[in-house]
């Protein structure tokens, strides 16, 4: 039987990655996100390389009503859910915490922890009913420890970790898994979201690291996938060769 996976944040990074990935392996890959020529473009790009089925489902995690009417108009589309990715998430900003901007604040809190809750309340009922599922949090090394200025984004993937425990609790009695993956440095549009479009800025935060890729988690993500029934990883912490922590890095010439 064909699988499906759903993935937030689809567009780009580690969600772009995930979906490359998933449908190489001849999964359904149902995509998400707020820019809607984008995931257009990415449906057409894995249909024509991997003659993969690609749904497209373009909406703001932040908004519930727009999260309940997506996976609404998607259950009509798919029987079930086999795995979900809850990939969508940012930084904005970067600052002292008694400088910071409120609304940055609000943008990462509505879409690291609200986001994700709205989608997972959504698709567990689903895997629930049908007694089985993965659920797939993608978390940060700032979930692990905290770094300056870090303050409010390393507060959600905090969040986002200690949700990762309550749904494998929670969600223990009905054969659904939940794992988290932790990346460190990653050259994604991280840095360029945060720093609110200032590419010199982005790429000087990865020079002489050799950070992460995208590739390098989506391949984390199907191996957490592949693994036999009986076998979950509940949390799974990965960072770049020249990274052992968020407060611990080595650049080289």
């Amino acid at each position: 039987m064909k699988k499906t996976i759903l993935i937030t944040g689809a567009t780009s990074g580690f969600g772009k990655a995930i979906a490359t990935r998933f449908a190489k392996e001849g999964y359904t890959v149902c995509i998400t996100g707020r820019r809607a020529e984008r995931l257009a473009a990415i449906k057409e790009e894995l249909e024509k390389e991997y003659g993969a089925t690609v749904i497209t489902l373009t909406f703001d995690v932040r908004n519930k009503e727009q999260v309940a009417e997506a996976i609404t108009k998607l259950k009509q589309q798919v029987d079930r859910i086999d795995i979900l990715v809850n990939n969508a998430g940012l930084a904005s900003g970067l600052s002292s915490i008694e400088e910071g901007d409120t609304d940055d604040w609000d943008l990462m809190i509505d879409t690291n922890v609200k986001g994700l809750l709205y989608v997972t309340r959504q698709i567990a009922p689903l895997m629930k009913a049908q007694a089985s599922g993965h659920i797939i949090n993608i978390g940060s090394t700032a979930a692990k420890q905290v770094y300056k200025n870090g303050n409010v984004y390393c507060a959600t993937k905090f969040a986002v970790d200690a949700l990762n425990q309550a749904m494998r609790i929670d969600l223990l009695p009905y054969g659904i898994k939940v794992s988290s993956i932790n990346p460190g440095m990653a050259e994604t549009e991280f840095s360029l979201v945060r720093f609110k479009g200032d590419a010199e800025r982005a790429k000087n935060t990865y020079a002489g690291l050799n950070p992460l890729r995208a590739e390098d988690i989506a391949d984390i993500a199907w191996f957490c996938a592949a693994l036999p029934p009986h076998v979950c990883i509940n949390d799974l912490t990965v960072t770049c060769l020249t990274q052992a922590s968020s407060l611990y890095t080595i650049k080289k010439p």
